[in-house]
């Protein structure tokens, strides 16, 4: 679902900082081999994780949901020198993609792959987390916050992406539908979560900005 025309939406990007090349690469070549390309993070919201990363300039970064390293590269333009961005992602397919486009980006000594199930993986990250980046499995988004939050500090950032759900959180729930009910709980929750503030921003698909009390 667009939520503005597309005219509207080349406008904003048009008067956005400029994709980098090796991201214009990785897009085209996720379109062209895997599965749901869809599901990449894409040039505005992008352009958006990078300027924020910029903002907050985290020495430690988490991700969950890696899918073909985009918006990995894109958290890590804003990290300290000596920082490292933990991504974990489930589809161990993906993960030649991935390793091909963070060798040849300037991050490659930081980035830490992980393979395997994140509600796994998580604790036995020993890291302090300064920014956070959810963007997996959307019935597992209640877990992925819990399990990350213990890993992050006061001033921390917890992004949580696609929360709008292509519009269906405003619209009847389907009775098959499983997702939606969740997302609508876990989008409650963070409003309502006294150890964290959060605005929901209604980027691409929404994404939702949290920062740990």
């Amino acid at each position: 679902m667009h939520f503005l025309s597309s005219d509207l939406e080349d406008y904003i990007q048009n008067h956005s900082e400029d994709e980098p090349k090796l991201l214009q690469e990785l897009t085209r070549e996720t379109h062209l081999k895997v599965v749901r390309p869809r599901m990449l993070t894409g040039h505005f919201q992008g352009r958006v994780l990078s300027v924020l990363s910029k903002i907050l300039y985290p020495k430690n970064i988490l991700e969950i949901g890696t899918y073909t390293g985009y918006s990995a590269l894109c958290l890590a333009e804003g990290m300290q020198k000596d920082g490292q961005l933990h991504t974990i992602d489930i589809n161990e397919e993906l993960q030649d993609i991935q390793e091909r486009y963070f060798s040849r980006s300037a991050y490659k000594g930081q980035i830490v792959q992980h393979i395997g199930d994140a509600k796994t993986i998580i604790p036995q990250l020993e890291a302090t987390f300064d920014l956070v980046f959810i963007d997996a499995e959307k019935r597992d988004y209640p877990d992925y916050f819990e399990l990350a939050i213990q890993k992050t500090r006061p001033g921390s950032v917890i992004l949580s992406d696609n929360v709008l759900w292509s519009g269906k959180v405003v619209e009847a729930v389907e009775k098959k539908d499983k997702v939606t009910p969740i997302l609508l709980e876990y989008n409650k929750k963070l409003k309502e979560d006294p150890r964290v503030e959060t605005v929901l921003l209604p980027i691409r698909d929404g994404l939702t900005l949290s920062r740990v009390l």
